[in-house]
This record gives structure tokens, C-alpha cells and sequence, in this order.
């Protein structure tokens, strides 16, 4: 299994393990991207700790988050990849607007070398129930 094919894998079992909600709402609704980063390699662990923590918040807090997955490449641990789905666009926006996010930013910003958005159209994200 490659990087690209683990990643929505582990995105779509987050996802139906978050609710079963989120696979019913209509995928237009929906806000989704992905977030290609690349990270100094000096400050890999300390990044890993900054997202996880900020991950765990948004998902604690955030309703309108629906999943957050973040993976870097095996062969490139600096390769960060997160994928992100938010109930609508206002989510998102509410999301950039939090604490946590913000903390995050700040904590980050002079780990990151390169930050690449890409809003997706997701063509289908299916997950096995436990």
C-alpha cells in the first residue's frame, strides 16, 4: 500500500469512527482538503508534537470538525500530509478562527518549509465499521 492509498484509507476509517453522521451528509456540503507540508528536519519531532496536540483539540472541540488526519511519507518523514474534512465551509473557518489553531500556527511557523492547500472533491471515502 502506498503513502497516498494509506492516507485516505486511515482518513475513512477515522471518519466512520467519528459518526456515522458524517457518511450520510451530502459531500457537497462539506468542506475537504489536503494539506501537503514540509517540515525542517531539525524540528520534525517537535512539529509531530505541535499537530498532534493541535489535532486532539480541534477534535475535542470542534463539532464542525468531521476528521483530521495527518501522515508523513515513510521514505520522507519531513513530507507531511494532513487531511481535513469539515462539516461546510464555515467550519473551516470557525477552525482557522480557534485557539488552537492559532497556537499552532505561532508554535510552527518557523518549522514549516513549505505549506501547499488543496481543497478535493471527495469521490468516496468508505470505512469499515468496528
Amino acid at each position: 500500500m502506498n503513502t497516498k492509498q494509506l492516507f485516505l484509507y486511515g482518513a475513512s476509517m477515522l471518519a466512520a469512527a467519528l459518526a456515522g453522521g458524517v457518511a450520510a451528509q451530502q459531500a457537497d456540503e462539506q468542506y475537504v482538503q489536503v494539506a501537503e507540508i514540509e517540515v525542517d528536519p531539525v524540528q520534525l519531532d517537535a512539529y509531530r508534537t505541535a499537530v498532534q496536540e493541535q489535532i486532539d483539540a480541534a477534535i475535542r472541540k470542534e463539532p464542525g470538525v468531521l476528521v483530521l488526519y495527518a501522515v508523513s511519507e515513510k521514505d520522507n518523514p519531513t513530507h507531511v500530509k494532513v487531511f481535513e474534512i469539515y462539516r461546510d465551509r464555515s467550519a473551516y473557518e470557525a477552525h482557522l478562527g480557534s485557539d488552537h489553531f492559532k497556537k499552532y500556527k505561532t508554535t510552527v511557523e518557523k518549522m514549516v518549509k513549505s505549506l501547499k492547500l488543496m481543497q478535493v472533491t471527495p469521490i468516496m471515502l468508505g470505512a469499515q465499521s468496528k
